[in-house]
């Protein structure tokens, strides 16, 4: 019968091959969905996407923020915004018309992006959705946080490595020669079988 938690009511099929129900990659979506392309990795939650999005986006800024250029030039703007902020705190002697059209550009201040409201001082996991600090390792530099994470990943680039391997030219041309060998073999064997 198979597993009847994983049967879909949709079948979606990539050129005419139905693919599996799988798992969703990202950390803490546990959902089973049925795929639509060979390397979906990713439910079609916008919730799950989101959160997917926004793991994507601060380890962009962690891996941008490891470059000297590109630390220097944040050091000249932080430094270039204390002093602007000391200019506009020592213009309080201004009158209360002047004073007032100050401050009122920075009243309602964003609290800034979301990568900035949590600091993540230590590389953290390639696993989407998970941000927790990678092992530590004497060997090599880590990727991951856990073995759990790892797995989930060498699954999924497997299953699309097998994937893509099946669906060249070179894996699927030996294929009808190897058909036609196995048919010979059989017809070969069933006059021996039949007469034993």
């Amino acid at each position: 019968m198979g597993h009847p938690e994983h049967s879909l009511c949709l079948a979606f099929s990539t050129s005419g091959r139905r693919l599996g129900p799988r798992i969703c990659l990202r950390r803490g979506c546990h959902c089973v969905y049925q795929a639509r392309r060979w390397n979906q990795r990713y439910c079609q939650d916008p919730e799950c996407r989101k959160l997917v999005r926004r793991w994507q986006a601060a380890k962009r800024q962690q891996q941008r923020r490891q470059q000297p250029e590109v630390r220097q030039a944040h050091a000249a703007a932080e430094r270039e915004r204390r002093a602007r902020r000391r200019a506009e705190s020592s213009c309080g002697g201004l009158p209360k018309g002047e004073q007032g059209a100050v401050p009122d550009e920075h009243q309602d201040k964003d609290p800034g992006a979301w990568s900035r409201s949590k600091n993540f001082s230590a590389p953290f996991c390639d696993r989407p959705g998970c941000y927790d600090a990678v092992r530590p390792s004497c060997r090599c530099q880590a990727r991951y946080c856990s073995d759990g994470c790892r797995h989930a990943i060498r699954r999924v680039r497997d299953r699309e490595r097998k994937w893509l391997n099946r669906h060249t030219h070179a894996a699927r041309s030996p294929r009808p020669q190897e058909y036609s060998a196995a048919r010979s073999a059989r017809r070969a064997r069933s006059p021996t079988s039949r007469a034993g």
